[in-house]
């Protein structure tokens, strides 16, 4: 079984920038491709970002990217979402995910494990 705890979530401004981290208790985190998802009120659950657990190739929802960054450091256990010019639109609860894969994947359905979720809130 694998825990995902995600902390980092916060208000912030329009243009402000927050760190998300995903702490993963997992035995071997090189067989997980982990992602971010979010899901704001009212929406579903949507892709935000994948790392594969080798190579550390990453993909982006093209409303984040250039924006966002998401890398892992496998020697903590730990996944990132680095959050940079902050928009309203980005205000959702943000989800940690974890796959036994070594492929990319962005489907929701298509993850195994969850996070509780944290929420980041960006004011106009």
């Amino acid at each position: 079984q694998v825990q995902l705890l995600e902390s980092g979530g916060g208000l912030v401004q329009t243009g402000g920038s927050l760190r998300l981290s995903c702490a993963a208790s997992v035995r071997n985190v090189t067989s997980y491709a982990m992602a971010w998802f979010r899901q704001a009120p009212g929406k579903e659950r949507e892709f935000v970002a994948v790392v594969r657990p080798i190579g550390l190739n990453t993909l982006y929802a093209g409303s984040v990217e250039g924006r966002f960054t998401a890398f892992r450091d496998n020697a903590k256990n730990t996944l990132y979402l680095q959050m940079n010019s902050l928009k309203p639109e980005d205000t959702a609860v943000y989800y940690c995910a974890a796959r036994h894969t070594t492929v990319i994947c962005t489907a929701r359905n298509e993850y195994e494990f969850w996070g509780q979720g944290t929420q980041v809130t960006v004011s106009s």
